[in-house]
């Protein structure tokens, strides 16, 4: 698989890109993302046989840019911003049509999935009931304990055909009383996904919220991948 790190508006972006591919996959990603990037396509590719295209974009600020909305610091001093909206704004209006300029991407034969691991998987989650552009999710241990979000859930439908929901089964066991909802509301995400005919899962992985988020998220990638 061909890698090669390009720039979109003084954004650093990874591609990873097979041959004749089928599926445009798009995630943010921190710093630790991108030194497990090369494991996890290691991994999806043993779970998938559909060729892809990856693109990965960095986050400079992850309590800010991945977030819908303002709400106070959950864990140490730093409170959270509403910079999702900008951030959806280029992965549509600059990323995706670069990636089609270079060739990268073929809106007219590839289907786009997007997808991410903790607040990168709320955005996934929340970029799928703003826009009809993304076939499939991979909100992967999202932070649907984040402040208002159930509140939201209930009150909107995804546009996303299909949605992967994860969580490690030792994340809702927290001294942190916000962080602690996660299994209350990931359970209730699916239930209400469940009812409004998305196509959807939810898969229990073994573990806390800081181990193996590199297969974690390309278990999530493959379950779309071989959905289609």
């Amino acid at each position: 698989m061909k890698k090669e790190t390009i720039t979109i508006e003084d954004r650093k972006c990874v591609v990873y890109q097979a041959d004749l591919p089928q599926l445009l996959l798009i995630q943010p990603i921190d710093n630790h993302d991108l030194q497990i990037l090369d494991n996890e396509v290691v991994f999806l590719e043993s779970l998938s046989m559909k060729p892809f295209v990856l693109v990965a974009f960095e986050v400079r600020d992850w309590q800010c840019e991945l977030t819908p909305w303002a709400a106070p610091a959950v864990f140490g001093k730093v409170p959270f911003g509403d910079g999702a909206e900008n951030t959806l704004s280029f992965v549509l209006s600059e990323l995706m049509p670069e990636l089609q300029k270079r060739r990268i991407y073929d809106a007219d034969t590839m289907k786009c999935l997007l997808g991410g691991y903790s607040l990168a998987g709320l955005f996934a989650l929340w970029s799928s009931y703003q826009t009809p552009m993304f076939y499939g999710i991979a909100a992967v241990s999202p932070s649907v304990w984040y402040p208002e979000w159930m509140g939201y859930a209930e009150s909107y439908r995804p546009l996303a055909p299909s949605v992967y929901l994860s969580l490690g089964d030792k994340e809702e066991k927290t001294r942190n009383p916000v962080m602690a909802r996660v299994g209350e509301c990931i359970r209730k995400q699916h239930k209400l996904l469940s009812e409004q005919g998305i196509n959807t899962i939810l898969e229990w992985n073994k573990g806390n919220h800081f181990q193996h988020s590199d297969e974690r998220t390309a278990k999530g990638f493959a379950w779309l991948m071989n959905d289609i």
